[in-house]
């Protein structure tokens, strides 16, 4: 049995011990345990329910971080984590690796390979992996298991350092439980994380986390499919009220009298339709977050009933005379320019400041440098649950084809043509399989792939000065013509446009355009 030298593990521990963050602290980890035991690929997961998720990888492709491994649908790690103590898989060994395809410098299947696998535990409590791949037999027959054992216990012991300084410089107070709400929420519903390396996204985040211990309304702004309702659901978990409800409330599906009673709730008999009391998403919410999705396309009348609520807490329903206090934190999100609306007499200036307390502006994918392919694979990972492959993974042409597209759509649209290629490719491919979707697959028209963001400045119409009457118009123009093209059909129209269908019907409402329909007798 081979054994590694002990100075060796006390020079890892204080090297740890000056490392400034939690990524510098995980690298410096596995760059020290590749140096004691030869590997060709070795990764740090953190566990989080059912979930582990890539802390730091060396000799993994990039992409590796996007992914997110459920434990009960990757024998390997399953059988790693039921373990206490360290596994070593023969090199026959049939079960499916979660690494397949993405290993370094090499592609597709991994051939005959040895595997190893250490449980990291912290007070009797499995806190993560840590996994070792070689492309030699029986690389790790020699190790001691005390050799190992001591390996595990310092990767243990740097995880739960780095989870309690992540969890003291969120809030000392509740840190425990908020890191638990954190990880078990984000992994609930589907897209739950903000997923980006970009230095735009960092500073998102950063700012995310300052005002969301603060109790101050959060104004979120963005294009159309940036992710808005994910960073208001990142704040409200981050907050002190993350134990009550998060109340969502898409403002644009609403007419003035409906918005009202939504908001505020109704008496029996207040209106037509109205056979019951009601309760309002303001009393629905209290003592937590409403979120008020395109807060822009509230009608004004009730934006200035919004304004008194946010100003004395109390709300009246429709049809009663009593008034109710309520405890609501207000996070509104809009794709529009509230200034500009503000100008036209659209949106109130005074609600505006109420609302923008704390604004967060959203990066559209086009600014967000490469998380592009971080995204794509996290996306990846959710259609192969979903359809049932053994992995998916993206060729070079068709990450290629992904950089080079100026996203209109955003987050949405990626999503959006990630879930189609998926379902391009299992039609005749093995779901047994690593299948790699190519460029063929990925529905980017080549030409605008390839054309450059913003290549040639827009020219106005002669005559137009006014920015707001030149963009409708430009506005109406297109959503004819797109409507003429799909035949009437908003669906197909919205998809053309990259827009919810929704949304473009509304938005051809207030430009005044609507579709006639006639039938015509034949005599």
């Amino acid at each position: 049995m081979v054994d590694i030298n002990s100075t060796l593990l006390l020079e890892v521990a204080l090297d740890l011990a000056n490392s400034l963050n939690n990524s510098d602290r995980f690298e410096r980890l596995l760059s020290t345990i590749r140096k004691a035991i030869k590997c060709d690929a070795v990764a740090l997961l953190g566990l989080n329910g059912e979930v582990l998720t890539p802390l730091a990888v060396q000799g993994l492709a990039r992409r590796t971080m996007g992914r997110r491994f459920l434990i009960n649908e990757h024998p390997r790690l399953a059988q790693i984590c039921s373990s206490d103590a360290p596994v070593r898989f023969p090199s026959d060994c049939n079960l499916p690796d979660p690494f397949d395809g993405l290993l370094l410098d090499r592609e597709g299947d991994l051939p005959v390979h040895s595997c190893l696998g250490l449980p990291l535990y912290s007070d009797n409590h499995l806190v993560g992996l840590l996994t070792l791949d070689s492309m030699t037999s029986d690389a790790y027959s020699l190790i001691s298991d005390r050799t190992l054992e001591l390996i595990a216990a310092l990767s243990a012991a740097t995880l739960k350092t780095a989870l309690e300084l992540k969890a003291l410089s969120l809030s000392a107070e509740h840190a425990e439980q908020l890191v638990k709400e954190l990880t078990q929420e984000a992994f609930l519903r589907d897209g739950g994380e903000l997923i980006g390396e970009s230095q735009v996204m960092r500073a998102l985040r950063s700012d995310i986390e300052l005002v969301a211990g603060s109790d101050y309304s959060v104004l979120i702004l963005g294009e159309t499919g940036v992710g808005k309702e994910l960073v208001a659901r990142t704040v409200h978990r981050l907050s002190s009220r993350r134990e009550k409800p998060l109340v969502y409330l898409n403002c644009a599906s609403l007419t003035e009298t409906l918005a009202e009673a939504e908001l505020f709730g109704h008496a029996k008999g207040a209106f037509t339709g109205a056979d019951r009391d009601r309760p309002g998403k303001f009393l629905l919410a209290n003592g937590g977050t409403l979120f008020l999705d395109e807060v822009g396309e509230l009608p004004l009348s009730v934006q200035g009933k919004l304004l008194r609520v946010l100003q004395s807490g109390e709300i009246q329903p429709v049809g009663k005379d009593a008034v109710q206090h309520v405890d609501v934190r207000i996070v509104a999100a809009t794709n529009r320019d509230l200034r500009k609306e503000i100008d036209s007499g659209g949106f109130r200036a005074d609600l505006y400041h109420r609302l923008s307390v704390y604004p967060l502006e959203v990066p559209a994918l086009s600014k967000r440098e490469n998380d592009v392919l971080l995204l794509a694979d996290y996306f990846l990972e959710r259609s192969t649950r979903k359809l049932g492959f053994r992995q998916l993974r993206l060729s070079a042409d068709a990450s290629t084809k992904l950089k080079r597209y100026g996203w209109p759509g955003n987050v949405r649209e990626l999503e959006h043509i990630i879930s189609r290629a998926a379902l391009k490719a299992r039609k005749n491919a093995s779901l047994s399989e690593i299948v790699s979707l190519t460029a063929a697959h990925i529905e980017i028209p080549d030409d605008i792939a390839a054309q450059p963001e913003f290549e040639k400045p827009v020219q106005p119409p002669l005559g137009v000065l006014n920015l707001r009457a030149a963009t409708e118009e430009y506005q109406r123009d297109l959503i004819k013509h797109i409507l003429i093209q799909n035949d009437g059909n908003w669906s197909r129209a919205a998809k053309s446009l990259s827009m919810d269908r929704g949304n473009l019907v509304r938005l051809a409402k207030r430009l005044g355009i609507y579709i006639k329909k006639e039938v015509v007798g034949v005599n």
